[in-house]
């Protein structure tokens, strides 16, 4: 009799309510499971996370700041230092994929939100910016055509690196986090993921009122874009849109969903996507058209190497490193998420009054509806 092996049931999932997670936050509990294996994983991938943004980000204001209306910016994946030895690797692809910062900056700006938003669609905006265009197109005929022939396509562009400059400004604050992150890690002073948490909320709001601006040089002379005066700040206006865009909505990435209007598998409200970070199948990455792929690409050049002993360990190895890099970050971004969270709650966490304790569960309740469609419960 030939003996045959029934593999052991999959266990499911444990399911839990939107009561339980906001219990779980009020008591010190977090939305990620405080084991070994979370800490090394959300660590170690923000540690490569914090030296990508940190490209990433000079790379952004790189192009904001030198490639003002420069319609054909060949070189701006170069941050000003072109060489033939660059050029080889660009060409060979033996670079960073600078493409997914500029894929986040559009997601961000087509789903818009927050002050930056507001205000690049004010007057205000318009009083800034004209002058710089004009002041770009004296010297250049194609824009001065442009400009007469499309009044409203070089404020579009300026528009479009006011975005790149946010952005980039954002991500400087959160790469210097992450690296102060990993090394409060080797330092052995995190060890546990309230801790890291609690790390990453404390970065938030030590930059909260941080100002973002934005200027620009034009034969000599500057032109603000996004001057002191509009009140924009780090918080509000990058970080909050940042995290309702890129982790919550997203874009829905070609192959996977039809575009078609008649299959009716987009939702015609921008409100009701769920494609962010913190919905995403993490499978379909390292397929063709699935931009997050450059992102693990980029990451997996700079894992520690404690986490590159974890991924060792798991049935495929190191062969499917962008999947295990897709897992671990989307972990993390929960952790940055609750860290967002807590540091916007309207009062402490173990406040004794009726009132304040109230008012948190209804803030956190709002929170968890958006969170639980999510993947959370698949990493519990």
């Amino acid at each position: 009799m030939i003996a045959t092996f029934s593999p052991p049931p999959l266990q499911p999932a444990p399911r839990y309510s939107i009561g339980d997670y906001i219990d779980r936050l009020l008591s010190g509990g977090t939305l990620l499971p405080n084991t070994p294996e979370n800490l090394i994983e959300v660590v170690g991938v923000l540690h490569a996370y914090g030296i990508v943004l940190d490209a990433y980000a000079i790379n952004l204001q790189h192009i904001a700041n030198t490639q003002f209306l420069n319609l054909f910016p060949l070189f701006k994946y170069f941050d000003g230092k072109i060489t033939l030895r660059k050029i080889v690797k660009h060409l060979w692809h033996d670079r960073i994929n600078y493409e997914y910062a500029e894929y986040v900056m559009r997601t961000m700006m087509w789903h818009g939100g927050g002050g930056l938003d507001a205000y690049l669609d004010s007057e205000a905006f318009w009083a800034c910016c004209a002058p710089a265009i004009r002041a770009k197109a004296r010297t250049n005929p194609i824009l001065l055509v442009f400009n007469k022939l499309f009044p409203d396509y070089l404020p579009e562009q300026v528009r479009q690196l006011a975005y790149y400059s946010g952005l980039g400004q954002f991500w400087r604050v959160m790469s210097d986090i992450f690296m102060d992150l990993s090394a409060a890690y080797d330092q052995g002073k995190i060890k546990t993921i309230d801790q890291v948490i609690e790390l990453i909320k404390a970065g938030l709001v030590a930059n909260a009122s941080k100002p973002i601006v934005y200027k620009v040089t034009i034969s000599g002379s500057e032109y603000d874009i996004l001057p002191e005066s509009a009140e924009l700040a780090f918080l509000f206006d990058t970080a909050v849109p940042y995290v309702e865009s890129i982790f919550f909505r997203g874009t829905p990435f070609f192959g996977t969903v039809s575009y078609n209007a008649q299959a009716h598998q987009i939702p015609i409200d921008q409100g009701h996507f769920d494609y962010g970070a913190l919905f995403a199948d993490p499978l379909p990455i390292g397929g063709a058209g699935i931009p997050p792929t450059l992102l693990m690409q980029d990451m997996r050049h700079y894992v520690p190497d404690y986490l590159q002993t974890l991924y060792i360990r798991s049935v495929r190895g190191k062969d499917d490193v962008r999947v295990q890099l897709s897992q671990s970050f989307q972990k993390s971004m929960f952790c940055v998420t609750e860290a967002a969270v807590r540091g916007l709650m309207p009062f402490p966490a173990d406040t004794s009054d009726p009132k304040e304790q109230t008012a948190n569960r209804d803030y956190l309740n709002g929170w968890m509806k958006r969170l639980f469609q999510s993947r959370m419960n698949l990493i519990q």
